[in-house]
């Protein structure tokens, strides 16, 4: 009852930013990318491609805003931004006067819910997956996939993920819909084979974040060599799978928050490490807590060493989350600690490190805040990192 008067309230703020701004999203092209997981990602290399091939475009991602080429921060913690920031970016994008102009837009699930994309006339919608994340805002899966559904339906033309989970309730949803699918497995609108995928993008799940973007761009008339050339020369945005560190043993530093993309991002690590897979993360406080057992479970299959530590508690007992995480892992030979403190986590996972390990920390990237339960304060995961490695 009271979401569902704060959502009243989105709208209205919404109708209002729309006719502040007279309706900027009218005059753009307008790619919307939602998912659970390589949102950012996905949403970038479609910037990317766009970019490569002469194509006046701006991007707003979970990194950063950037619009005619200009970077703007949004902000902690954000993703899609307030209707008012949002509409500001639309008319600023409109200011090139080039056309067309494009914009591709990374889209939540609160985003949706909560109206801050009322009156952006979307061209394409694209899902990357839809798996277990935000329960505790949207209660049940089956309202989380609805609420990412909601993209897909305003928009032109819709583009799903055909090997997840979420492409049969999709179908479903969407049966006067023009749809698109793309597949790594089987006979999608776009295949595997339609890319060469190049050697940087590691692991299964940027194979479908490369299927997902190429799908768009075919769309928009963008010829396959051309992609393939853009795929080569594309660079992953912060934090996102990001080496750090390449001298005896290795550092990487990724955004992974979710059982998904612990599933994904770790098992296409493990056949590459010659040591041990040493893992620092956290769960975020106050937050979605069903899913802390299965990040254990996921961490558990495949790391040697776990130290988990804090992703912004948020003034959450540290010690129930870590427990609860605990709860999930199945591997009994497995050397498990707990250090809160983030930057002393970071201190021991690189001062046990020997000749062929390989450290992975993920939860936080990019973001330049933690919040222990006293508001925003500033945290750099890779000024932590650099620090501990020249104290090593």
């Amino acid at each position: 009852m009271w979401q569902a008067l704060k959502n009243q309230y989105h709208l209205l703020v919404a109708i209002l930013a729309n006719l502040r701004y007279a309706f900027p999203g009218r005059k753009l092209i307008i790619i919307g990318v939602t998912g659970t997981d390589g949102k950012t990602t996905t949403a970038s290399l479609i910037y990317h491609i766009l970019k490569s091939t002469g194509r006046n475009v701006s991007l707003i991602s979970t990194v950063s805003a950037i619009i005619n080429g200009q970077v703007y921060d949004t902000g902690f913690h954000v993703t899609n931004p307030a209707s008012f920031p949002l509409q500001r970016f639309l008319s600023l994008a409109v200011k090139a006067k080039k056309s067309p102009s494009y914009l591709v837009l990374e889209v939540t699930s609160h985003g949706l819910d909560q109206s801050r994309v009322w009156g952006i006339p979307f061209a394409i919608g694209v899902v990357t997956n839809v798996s277990h994340e935000h329960l505790d805002y949207h209660k049940t899966y089956d309202n989380y996939l609805k609420t990412k559904a909601k993209l897909l339906r305003i928009a032109h033309t819709a583009i799903i993920n055909k090997d997840d989970m979420s492409y049969e309730p999709f179908k479903k949803i969407l049966k006067s819909k023009k749809v698109l699918t793309y597949s790594a497995e089987g006979d999608g609108d776009v295949v595997a084979t339609d890319i060469n995928l190049p050697k940087h993008f590691l692991g299964i799940h940027n194979l479908y974040n490369a299927l997902a973007a190429t799908t768009v761009s075919l769309q928009l008339s963008i010829p396959i060599r051309d992609i393939n050339t853009a795929l080569d020369t594309f660079v992953f945005p912060t934090g996102r799978g990001e080496l750090v560190y390449t001298n005896g043993f290795s550092v990487m530093v990724d955004f992974a928050h979710t059982p998904n993309s612990f599933d994904y991002l770790l098992s296409s690590l493990r056949p590459q490490v010659k040591g041990r897979l040493i893992h620092v993360f956290g769960c975020a406080g106050k937050r979605d807590t069903s899913k802390r057992p299965l990040m254990g479970k996921f961490a558990s299959l495949y790391d040697d060493v776990i130290i988990l530590t804090s992703e912004d508690p948020r003034g959450e007992n540290q010690d129930a989350i870590a427990q609860q995480v605990r709860q999930g892992m199945q591997k009994k030979a497995l050397e498990v600690m707990v250090i809160h403190d983030r930057e002393e986590a970071i201190k021991k996972a690189i001062s046990i490190a020997r000749k062929g390990d390989f450290i992975v920390i993920t939860g936080k990237a990019h973001e330049k805040s933690m919040n222990y339960g006293k508001g925003e304060e500033p945290w750099d995961e890779f000024k932590v990192i650099e620090d501990a490695l020249k104290n090593k």
